[in-house]
């Protein structure tokens, strides 16, 4: 009961007041995940040489995992979600055994100024030399990576089906196109979206001005919302493979993992709007009640080996951003270019203006087509 009573206070902070019927089942649907994983983390945290991982899906490829278990002779469990909203409330309501997550840059500042990481130690990570310094300096809630230490930056993007599309914008507005109407997704998470409208619009994806806040929340709703199947956070890309979406909003990773190699080059175009659009800044941390935590510094040291970095790279076609050194080591052509970033910006932390964020997000998601 206390663990219900204190999950449902963590949807409150982060779903406002008005938490509609939908939130509270899918948040009792993670309570109940969240105390499986509780009850079982004691006696799987007596293997000792086991790595618990809490990650995007599909976010470390399979072949890198499996080397870092071959040379650190231990095993590496992945538990998934799909947004940063799912991740913090599931920590939150008190989800034991995870050892390293990767939270958005917005939810790094969170987990730090709530204490709910443990610190670098730098004597362990050797590879920090090739951390981009130019990522640093953008990574203004950690800069010296005292609790975090950068994985990736990048930015959603669209990703078009080019067997069934052509002659098209590449602009967020592509959303609005009618005769796509039915083949078209956008993304279930309320920060790309707005963000993405209020980008297209000139703003800033951080803005808390309400007009501005109204003029995208009214875009998505009366132009884009209109023309897609649904909002959805990853079950795009499996369709998207099959040719049932032809335009997706999202993250490229979940496209390539599902298109195989082979068709990816004559289906997909990738690409980021030319107004820009929200970027993030995923960091490895490692969570404060962490049992592993020299084998957690170890995995973040392999990452940033640069031929292991470079694997990590291809598997999902992105520039170096993080890792320049691994750029000498990939073997295929990145999706996207690291200049197609230069409009974007940096989703922060909105504090108290994420609650205004989600109740604009109930109106659209649960607004009458």
């Amino acid at each position: 009961m206390f663990a219900l009573q204190t999950f449902i206070n963590i949807s409150s902070l982060i779903y406002g007041k008005k938490m509609k019927k939908v939130n509270f089942l899918l948040i009792c649907a993670a309570l109940c995940s969240t105390l499986v994983l509780s009850s079982c983390s004691k006696s799987d945290k007596k293997a000792s040489n086991t790595l618990y991982l809490f990650n995007w899906t599909y976010y470390t490829p399979d072949s890198v995992l499996r080397k870092f278990e071959q040379e650190y002779n231990c095993t590496v469990k992945v538990d998934t979600f799909d947004s940063n909203e799912v991740m913090y409330a599931k920590l939150k309501a008190g989800a034991k055994g995870y050892d390293i997550t990767f939270p958005s840059q917005d939810y790094t500042s969170i987990m730090i100024k709530q204490g709910m990481l443990k610190e670098i130690d730098k004597t362990q990570f050797e590879n920090a030399k090739y951390i981009n310094p130019v990522v640093l300096e953008k990574t203004t809630f950690d800069p010296d990576m005292k609790y975090s230490v950068p994985y990736y930056m990048g930015a959603a993007g669209i990703a078009v089906n080019k067997t069934k599309v052509s002659n098209y914008e590449k602009s967020w507005n592509i959303f609005a196109d009618k005769q796509y109407a039915g083949h078209m997704t956008m993304m279930d998470d309320m920060r790309e979206v707005i963000g993405d409208a209020l980008k297209y619009l000139g703003y800033s994806v951080n803005s808390l001005d309400d007009s501005q806040l109204e003029e995208a929340k009214n875009l998505i709703i009366n132009q884009w919302k209109p023309n897609l199947v649904k909002f959805d956070a990853e079950g795009f890309g499996k369709s998207f493979a099959a040719g049932d979406f032809w335009i997706c909003q999202g993250y490229a990773e979940v496209v390539y993992g599902e298109v195989p190699e082979d068709k990816q080059e004559e289906i997909i175009d990738f690409f980021i709007p030319k107004e820009g659009g929200p970027m993030y800044i995923d960091s490895m941390v490692i969570l404060k009640d962490s049992k592993n935590y020299d084998l957690a510094m170890k995995f973040i040291n392999f990452i940033h080996t640069p031929e292991i970095y470079a694997e990590f790279l291809d598997a999902f076609r992105f520039p170096a951003t993080v890792n320049t050194e691994a750029a000498k080591y990939t073997t295929k052509k990145p999706m996207y270019s690291a200049d197609e970033l230069n409009n974007c910006e940096l989703k922060l932390d909105i504090a108290e203006g994420l609650e205004k964020y989600n109740e604009i997000w109930q109106d659209i998601r649960f607004s009458a087509d």
